[in-house]
């Protein structure tokens, strides 16, 4: 689904897998590029596991550059978002959510989330165009592959 404006592309879908398994996935930076289904993480540095709002972890990405990522929200196992930025700069206003919510023990319902409303770097605002609800698509089911394998 997608606003009005298309600023905001979001979508959803049940994974055979426990939250804890799944936020565990997402939470690690250095397990974020065998899900990305935008095809733009390489790497991330391992020890870098989001544990509060306010942490800030870096990803190299497939094009060589280093962003950091500013993390807005937090609550463990059921909401995470950050806001990524140029190395040692200030974000300029996209962000990345995703909530969990379980259904029981084996099943979660996740909801995936690019907000771009406040970016204001128009040399992003191509990119943040074509970060389409079939790219969220990909991480949903490239993340739901990992959590039931």
């Amino acid at each position: 689904m997608t606003d009005n404006n298309a600023r905001i592309v979001s979508v959803d879908g049940e994974i055979a897998a426990g939250a804890a398994r799944i936020f565990e996935l997402i939470a690690d930076p250095a397990q974020q590029p065998l899900w990305d289904g935008n095809d733009n993480l390489a790497e991330a540095p391992t020890g870098q596991r989001v544990h509060a709002t306010g942490d800030v972890f870096s990803m190299t990405l497939t094009i060589g550059e280093v962003r950091d990522n500013h993390v807005v929200e937090f609550e463990e196992g059921r909401r995470i978002a950050w806001r990524p930025s140029v190395q040692g700069q200030q974000p300029p206003g996209h962000l990345w959510r995703w909530e969990l919510e379980p259904i029981d023990d084996t099943r979660t319902r996740v909801t995936h989330t690019y907000d771009w409303t406040q970016l204001t770097d128009e040399t992003r605002l191509v990119r943040a165009r074509a970060t389409t609800a079939d790219k969220l698509r990909a991480s949903l089911d490239r993340l739901a592959a990992l959590a039931e394998s």
